[in-house]
Parts: C-alpha cells; structure tokens; sequence
C-alpha cells in the first residue's frame, strides 16, 4: 500500500477548508471528491486551469499539468486534477481567470492582432 498524506484545501471561493488524505498515488481531485470535498474542475486531464490551486506547504508530483506553464509550475501553482501528493500538503484553490491571466495575459495585451503584420517580440 502507497503512502498517504495529509492535504489541506483551502477552497477560497466558497470560504471552506478540507483535509483529505491521500495516498501517492492518487489523484488529489479525484480523491477529494470521493471523500465528500466539492471542487472546482473541468477537463480533469491537466489541460485547462479550473482546478488550479497555490502550494502554500508540502511537495506534490503533476507530471501531465499541461495547463500549466513550467513558469507557473515554479511559482507553486498546481492543477489538483492531475497532482499527486509526495509529502503532507496545504493547497489554495485559485480564481481560473487569475490564473489564466498570469499564464497567458501578456499575449493578449497587445491589442487586436491584425492580419499581414508580423508580432512584436517582448
């Protein structure tokens, strides 16, 4: 039997925390809901950014997080649907179009893209 941990989710939009365990290998999502926990998700394939939430303690392995940049990964950013605990956890869901901004709101800055004209580089 994997080893479980502890994970603490502090689900910020509805002002509710849950403590799971969970074991290692283990989705953190799927986990919570089959102990009662009411997330927010959408894809559960690591594609999108409904399930993300900010590591505030503890290590976790998401190795198909697609929806997450490796800039965001490195900010402790996780998509829960695809994370599996590797130590005892406290997790913050986030606001998808937060999340969304920080990952892609500096190509969408620019103004209306025109066709015929080459993009500007940063």
């Amino acid at each position: 039997m994997p080893p479980c941990h502890r994970v603490r989710i502090h689900h910020r939009q509805q002002h509710r925390t849950y403590t799971i365990e969970v074991p290692e290998d283990r989705y953190i999502l799927q986990t919570a809901e089959d102990q009662h926990a009411e997330l927010p998700f959408s894809c559960r394939n690591g594609a999108c950014t409904t399930c993300a939430a900010r590591v505030l303690s503890g290590d976790l392995y998401q190795p198909e997080a697609m929806g997450l940049s490796p800039d965001l990964r490195a900010q402790g950013y996780a998509l829960l649907c695809v994370a599996y605990p590797r130590s005892d956890l406290e997790v913050e869901t986030q606001d998808e179009d937060e999340v969304y901004e920080l990952q892609f709101g500096r190509y969408f800055g620019k103004g209306k893209v025109r066709p015929g004209l080459p993009l500007e580089d940063d």
